[in-house]
């Protein structure tokens, strides 16, 4: 046994005194001290990537030992070579829960390592480094495929400025005015969680709490707490449109990040016992679920018109907004959703060097439509979170597809959305699985 697996197996065993690890067989592994090992390795990673370790309610003497150990990153890379290596030799061929379990872990340690060398400053191309992380790699899509959507949105707002600009002037109109934001967002969080308890049972006790940031690369975010408890931030750096509260109530909470967490919470930690899920690694194939399940639960719980008319209707008045072009604002809104992947091209080219940054902002601006000051947060984004970009706009696609495969109805398309957040499915479960 090397000095480092020393390192982990005396962190991991502290509390119960015992010198020695003990000899798990490789076709009947103890998973609870499997698991125990894995969230040290991560808890470890956390010590040298503030956003590596998104949510944690596992154990504190694994958060503990891991802080006074600070292993250097060499020391988890070997740590967790060697832990992959082991759970290779695991014989899951007679359960099929116990393989899930498995692949799971062997998924997030990939992710573990690719991270562990992004930080040693290795340079990894970004479908490479997306490959290795979410366990899936995005469509590339050139200027063409996006030029095409710019004509029917320079169509539908004629004039002489940059369709940019254009775009923006007549977006402003539809802005939450900052005195009004909280009324706003508070009520659409309301009704994404009362839309999404109609078909999913949450943990009694669940609830959230939301604060108002600034200075942050992302619109929002959602800090998981355990217990069914989360807070959710709203970045208020630039405007938000009306249409964003319903996005972010949804994508944030219900039945989004909150519910995603809960589930996993109550049905993999507290009834199954597998702690590994008591932490959740950013950097791992579980965030293309949880991105793709957050913006896919916002049509799952508005489906067809019911969105366009709950906003008219009471968010609109909330606002002090005139409804009077809102169904010209929300046809515009569908093109411009159309140009979503060219943030995954301008991320793309620019990870891989093969645009500057000013050169991002400029792709943004010029094939996403966004003001210089979304577009420069945009990059700010890249900057911190890399790939991660895919996971909106690809695993949202990935999910729709799992969800409403074979003309599903609502029934089961709710139904086969709770199964999804309710489990340790990996993006590559989305094409397999069934019902």
């Amino acid at each position: 046994m090397t000095k480092t697996i020393l390192i982990v197996a005396a962190a991991l065993l502290a509390a119960a005194c015992t010198p020695e690890p003990p000899k798990v067989s490789p076709a009947s592994p103890d998973m609870d001290v499997l698991a125990r090992e894995y969230l040290y390795l991560e808890l470890s990673m956390g010590q040298h990537d503030a956003s590596h370790v998104d949510a944690y309610f596992g154990p504190a003497e694994l958060q503990t030992a891991a802080a006074k150990d600070a292993l250097s990153l060499d020391a988890i890379l070997e740590a967790a070579q060697n832990f992959a290596a082991r759970l290779d030799q695991v014989d899951t061929s007679d359960d099929a829960e116990l393989a899930m379990r498995i692949d799971g872990l062997k998924g997030r340690l990939r992710a573990l390592v690719t991270r562990i060398a992004i930080n040693q400053g290795q340079k990894i191309a970004f479908d490479d480094e997306s490959a290795q992380l979410f366990d899936s790699v995005a469509p590339d899509y050139d200027a063409a495929h996006f030029q095409s959507i710019l004509d029917q949105i320079d169509a539908a707002l004629p004039g002489d400025e940059p369709l940019s600009a254009r775009v923006e002037t007549f977006n402003k109109r539809f802005e939450v005015p900052p005195e009004k934001l909280s009324a706003v967002f508070e009520a659409a969080m309301a009704e994404c969680r009362r839309r999404t308890l109609e078909h999913i049972a949450l943990p009694e006790g669940e609830s959230f709490t939301i604060e108002y940031v600034s200075d942050k690369p992302w619109t929002g975010y959602n800090w998981y707490k355990g217990d069914a408890v989360s807070l959710i931030q709203v970045n208020t750096d630039l405007p938000i449109s009306i249409s964003r509260a319903v996005d972010l109530g949804c994508h944030e909470g219900y039945p989004g990040h909150h519910t995603y967490n809960a589930l996993l919470e109550k049905n993999l930690v507290r009834d199954k016992g597998w702690v590994e899920y008591s932490l959740y690694p950013l950097f791992s194939p579980q965030s293309l679920i949880a991105e793709g399940s957050g913006n896919y639960g916002v049509e799952l719980a508005f489906p067809g018109d019911d969105r366009i008319e709950f906003e008219k209707t009471v968010l609109f008045p909330l606002a002090g907004l005139d409804p009077a072009e809102a169904d010209r604002f929300y046809a515009l809104g569908s093109l411009l959703e159309q140009l979503n992947f060219a943030g995954n091209e301008a991320a793309r080219d620019y990870l891989d060097g093969r645009i500057t940054r000013d050169e991002a902002v400029a792709w943004l601006v010029d094939y996403a439509l966004s003001s210089r000051e979304r577009a420069e947060q945009r990059v700010r984004f890249f900057d911190t979170y890399r790939s991660y970009v895919i996971n909106y706009n690809h695993g949202e696609a990935l999910v729709r597809e799992f969800v409403e495969r074979g003309d599903a109805d609502a029934a089961t398309r709710w139904a086969r959305f709770e199964k999804l957040l309710s489990s340790p499915m990996s993006p590559r479960d989305l094409e397999t699985v069934k019902d």
